[in-house]
């Protein structure tokens, strides 16, 4: 299930790319949010009511708009860059979340934290060179994919902490209410009426793939796989979300990968996967 649910991920970038080409971005995640609240209410309902009470306001406000945050930055720097790089460098929050931690739970990182970070820094280095050139480059889409692994950074970060207090299903479901009233107040004020274009066919399969798929039957299969996968195994899974990507980025979208950016790639991922495989060694 867990990985299904990153092959799923992984799918959505380039299936982004075809639904933005009519939806404008803060319509489709509320669409995209709006829709998983209906199903969650519907699926889960008998949880998710008895826990809608004022200590849960918090919770919402600080998952949702730290969630409202991310997709807006993934989305909009996705409308400039290709599918496969937007994973990569998406996956960077992998890196920065022990950083975050420290911040918000005074815990220390280690040094195989600091020395994953800098292998992500240089990795984001090479995918910075211009081909066939030792000139660095990074596009407004990918300062936005940057900045939306950081805040997601803090989206995991308080989603860990808040679903040790609370139900984890009602967490999510009020982080994408809090989230999709966001969303909607954004396209309401700064992006266009919903058009005809929508109803193109290309655009409702891919609007289907990411409300059905990406965003509801992906969460699902996660809470179900974490439930009977420790939390290091289902991070290894979870991270070839970045590899089904440019997986079908390449295939589907015909992405053009150069060295530089390979190498820059590989790096990240191994700094992703240098962080969440090492284990601190416990005292006494």
């Amino acid at each position: 299930m867990l990985l299904c649910c990153a092959a799923l991920w992984g799918g959505s970038y380039m299936v982004s790319k075809v639904a933005m080409s009519a939806i404008s971005p803060q319509w489709l995640m509320t669409m995209r949010t709006g829709g998983a609240c209906l199903v969650m209410l519907v699926l889960f309902h008998r949880v998710i009511i008895p826990a809608l009470n004022r200590r849960i306001l918090v919770p919402a406000l600080v998952t949702g708009l730290t969630y409202y945050g991310t997709m807006a930055l993934q989305t909009y720097g996705l409308r400039t860059i290709d599918p496969g790089r937007s994973a990569f460098l998406t996956a960077v929050y992998c890196v920065l979340t022990p950083f975050v931690a420290w911040y918000t739970n005074r815990r220390r990182p280690s040094i195989t934290n600091v020395a994953a970070g800098f292998v992500c820094l240089v990795g984001v280095g090479f995918v910075a060179l211009k081909p066939g050139g030792l000139t660095m480059t990074l596009s407004a889409g990918d300062f936005l994919t940057l900045a939306c692994a950081a805040v997601f950074s803090f989206n995991l970060t308080y989603l860990g902490i808040y679903s040790t207090r609370f139900n984890p299903i009602a967490v999510t479901f009020v982080q994408f209410a809090v989230a999709c009233c966001c969303f909607l107040s954004g396209a309401l004020i700064a992006e266009p009426a919903p058009s005809a274009a929508w109803l193109d066919p290309k655009v409702v399969v891919s609007f289907l793939y990411l409300f059905l798929g990406a965003t509801t039957l992906a969460q699902i299969m996660q809470n179900i796989g974490l439930a009977h996968v420790s939390a290091s195994s289902a991070s290894v899974v979870m991270c070839t979300e970045s590899l089904f990507s440019e997986l079908f980025a390449t295939v589907f979208w015909h992405e053009c990968i150069v060295p530089t950016t390979l190498a820059g790639f590989a790096l990240i991922f191994a700094a992703v996967l240098l962080t969440i495989l090492y284990k601190p060694r416990m005292a006494g």
